[in-house]
C-alpha cells in the first residue's frame, strides 16, 4: 500500500510541476481549428468565386497592395489551383474556405490561371497600380 502511495504521490508531483513550468504539452482540452495564411496589411487579397471566365475571381485585376504579394483565398465549393501564366509560380491545391501561401509577383504584374479549371482567368497590377501586362496564349 505505501508503495501505491508514494508512485501515486511522485505522479501528481509530476502533473503539478509541468501545470506551473506551462508544459500543458497539448493534453486536454480541445485541439485547435486549423487556419489559413492571413494576409498582412502590405498582401492584396483575391477571392476564388467560381468557375465563371474572367469573373472568377474579386478584385479582377486584382491589386497586390503595398508589398507585392497576394493571397487567393478560395471562398468556392471545390478546389482550385493558381499558377501565373509564365508558369514561374504555382500555390499549389486550395481547398475550399483556405488560402494560398503568399505569394512575391513580379513588379510588372502577372497573368494567371486555375491549372484545374483552365477558363477561370485573372490579372494582378504591377507596383504602384501600374495595369497588368497584356495578356498572351492560350489563357487570354
Amino acid at each position: 500500500m505505501r508503495f501505491s502511495v508514494a508512485v501515486g504521490s511522485a505522479a501528481l508531483a509530476v502533473v503539478l510541476v509541468s501545470a506551473a513550468c506551462g508544459g500543458g504539452g497539448g493534453y486536454g482540452g480541445s485541439p485547435s481549428a486549423p487556419t489559413s495564411p492571413s494576409p498582412t496589411t502590405s498582401t492584396g487579397v483575391i477571392t476564388i468565386v467560381g468557375d465563371r471566365g474572367a469573373q472568377s475571381f474579386s478584385p479582377n485585376p486584382g491589386s497586390p497592395g503595398t508589398g507585392l504579394t497576394i493571397v487567393w483565398r478560395n471562398t468556392d465549393t471545390v478546389t482550385h489551383r493558381i499558377a501565373l501564366n509564365d508558369t514561374t509560380i504555382d500555390t499549389g491545391n486550395i481547398a475550399p474556405g483556405a488560402s494560398s501561401r503568399a505569394i512575391e509577383l513580379p513588379a510588372s504584374g502577372a497573368n494567371y490561371h486555375c491549372t484545374i479549371h483552365p477558363g477561370m482567368i485573372g490579372s494582378v497590377e504591377g507596383s504602384a497600380g501600374q495595369p497588368p501586362p497584356p495578356c498572351t496564349g492560350q489563357y487570354c
